[in-house]
């Protein structure tokens, strides 16, 4: 069994929440709900039910993006 596109995504998702909080990905992963979608038959397989929300408030991306260029 694969895992559908929508939770592919949801996954690099994660990874991302987890990379701009500086957090473990692990408790966002295991929190995660998969579910057999079967409603396309060109992207049959597991889905993420409960994919997490990624909340840019609070952060200023110009500074985010000047502290990594002078990385």
């Amino acid at each position: 069994m694969k895992l559908t596109n929508q939770a592919v995504g949801a996954i690099m998702m994660a990874l991302q929440k987890s990379l701009l909080e500086q957090s473990d990905i692990v408790p966002v992963l295991r929190e995660m709900d998969f579910v057999l979608d079967s409603n396309s038959a060109e992207d049959e397989g597991l889905a993420v039910s409960n994919p997490p929300i990624v909340s840019l408030e609070g952060t200023d991306l110009n500074e985010t993006v000047e502290s990594l260029e002078e990385e």
